[in-house]
């Protein structure tokens, strides 16, 4: 793998204001559609997690999510708020996500064969 460029800290800034924008409707749109609730979003600077969910329902997504194509970060969503129904990954919650994204599967892969490099983008100061 080539050199992967580091965003700045400008960079990520811009990234959450976008993620503030964006996610928390298409998550309202996305919760609906599954028939789940959740708390509050946050949008965070994670070096190795795409998003989490909290026992109490607060979802967390990383900013670099606005990196990835709308398919992905809609699977990311789905994905997210499937675990308000299940809280594991058992074939159970995989029906759910299928449910709502029949193609999930696409999605998942490109995040599996895109995801580390975007993940290297990050500010080397970020914990």
């Amino acid at each position: 793998m080539s050199q992967v460029e580091k965003l700045t800290m400008e960079a990520m800034h811009k990234l959450a204001d976008k993620a503030l924008e964006i996610i928390p409707s298409r998550a309202a749109y996305f919760a609906q559609l599954v028939g789940v609730t959740y708390g509050r979003i946050t949008i965070r600077n994670q070096k190795s997690r795409w998003e989490s969910c909290s026992g109490n329902g607060n979802l967390n997504f990383n900013c670099l999510l606005m990196l990835v194509p709308t398919e992905v970060l809609d699977y990311v969503i789905v994905h997210e708020l499937c675990h308000r129904k299940e809280v594991n990954h058992s074939q159970k919650f995989w029906v759910e996500v299928e449910n709502i994204l029949p193609d999930y599967r696409k999605q998942k892969l490109w995040l599996k064969e895109h995801g580390d490099e975007i993940m290297m983008r990050m500010p080397g100061e970020i914990l």
